[in-house]
């Protein structure tokens, strides 16, 4: 990809503003269209994109599969932990009403937590799938690196 230099400079300045749109969609949920699972879904995405244009070697060196794995994993528990929050503050597993004083600001606490952990895991997932049909899974050194051989 060394000698398509519009696409990498169009992704270069492409990809910020897709991970801030993410971002975006992730918190503006509650007030409109969005919300975890989309917001991973559109931060997997630019994720990806550099990895097709910047090569699967430099995004794996950038983001490790074993990390991604741990984000997955991370996401996955801090959606359980807010429903077990909620048990041990005596009310129901999900029950937002008690992760606050206010059951209006504990509703928008769980909400905001349980929808970061679904972001976190869908993004991570994506990329994880990503990685594994580029090639490997990671845990051994892939043969090029997905984008005619370009490492820089």
């Amino acid at each position: 990809m060394e000698h398509h230099k519009v696409l990498r400079v169009v992704t270069r300045l492409l990809v910020p503003l897709i991970l801030l749109f993410a971002l975006y969609v992730q918190f503006h949920g509650d007030f409109g269209p969005g919300g975890g699972f989309q917001a991973g879904v559109i931060f997997g995405a630019g994720i990806i994109l550099f990895a097709i244009v910047f090569g699967v070697q430099r995004c794996m060196h950038a983001l490790p599969p074993a990390w991604m794995r741990m984000v997955a994993a991370g996401g996955v528990l801090l959606y359980a932990g807010v429903g077990v929050a909620g048990v041990l503050l005596g009310g129901n597993y999900l029950d937002y009403d008690v992760l606050a004083a206010d059951n209006i600001a504990g509703q928008h606490l769980g909400i905001n937590l349980i929808e970061v952990g679904v972001g976190a895991t869908v993004a991570a997932v994506m990329v994880c799938l990503f990685y594994c049909f580029a090639g490997g899974d990671g845990e051994h050194e892939i043969e090029g690196d997905g984008a005619g051989g370009n490492h820089g």
